[in-house]
């Protein structure tokens, strides 16, 4: 299962399994989990940990080193993948850094398209699309069922909520509230990404309180911190409201308006 022009070095972990490549090179501390399928000329470099039935294609960079000139080598540098993700052609995805607490984290059952960068330190949940050149700065956080439209730009420390979409070409400067669209250089609000949330199973109720939300945060021409009054006095059964009004509390950056 592993080609015998792969070079694996003997400190690292395969799992049963493992398909390796053509040229590919397997460093040091690198732990691969089983029934994971590894393309050629790919680099997986350590400290990295990588869960099990993943697919990483042809020419990336798995767990290089941080592209931060603080980074001085310091061993608390690490990156972990989860199962079931799909990392396509030329992705370069790198390690922590100690200042960002060590550690690059990618979730499961995410669809990485070819050419996607994610930096140093950043988060990445379940279930999420990037599409063709996506970048992520550094200490970027992006939570579940997040989609990223191609050459979609995400500025370091910002946020984006669960199902959120940008559109081609988004340059995201600002956290970005929960089950949004945006777009824009740089990204605005659009409305709602209410397809995404249909076929993730949100039901009408749940979408128009959403709606709801939004329209107090975006429509109404209100100061932010009058906004959060009226979210918190909306009815809210299935919890959306409150997870929206809570990320934009939480907000460090300030939310795109």
């Amino acid at each position: 299962m592993i080609d015998p022009t792969a070079k694996v070095h003997p400190g690292a972990e395969i799992g049963t399994g493992v398909e390796i490549g053509p040229y590919s090179v397997i460093g040091e501390k690198v732990e691969i989990a089983e029934d994971c399928v590894i393309g050629p000329h790919v680099v997986i470099k350590g400290p990295t940990r990588i869960g099990k039935s993943n697919r990483i294609s042809q020419f990336s960079s798995i767990g290089d080193d941080p592209q931060d000139k603080k980074y001085q080598g310091e061993p608390e540098s690490h990156l972990e993948i989860g199962e079931n993700n799909v990392i396509r052609e030329f992705c370069s995805i790198n390690r922590g850094t100690a200042l960002g607490g060590g550690l690059t984290k990618i979730g499961n059952d995410n669809w990485i398209m070819a050419y996607v960068h994610i930096a140093h330190d950043c988060k990445v949940g379940n279930n999420t699309v990037f599409a063709n050149n996506a970048t992520l700065a550094g200490h970027v956080i992006i939570n579940d069922f997040v989609i990223l439209g191609g050459f979609t730009g995400v500025h370091q420390f910002c946020r984006v909520g669960c199902h959120s979409i940008s559109a081609i070409a988004a340059v995201v400067v600002k956290d970005v509230p929960p089950y949004l669209m945006i777009s824009g250089n740089t990204a605005g609000p659009n409305g709602l990404n209410k397809v995404g949330l249909r076929r993730n199973g949100f039901s009408h109720d749940s979408i128009e309180s959403i709606r709801k939300a939004y329209h107090i945060v975006y429509r109404q021409g209100l100061l932010l911190k009058d906004a959060l009054k009226k979210l918190e006095a909306l009815p809210d059964d299935s919890g959306e409201v409150s997870n929206f009004t809570r990320f934009i509390k939480e907000s460090e950056r300030g939310i795109i308006r």
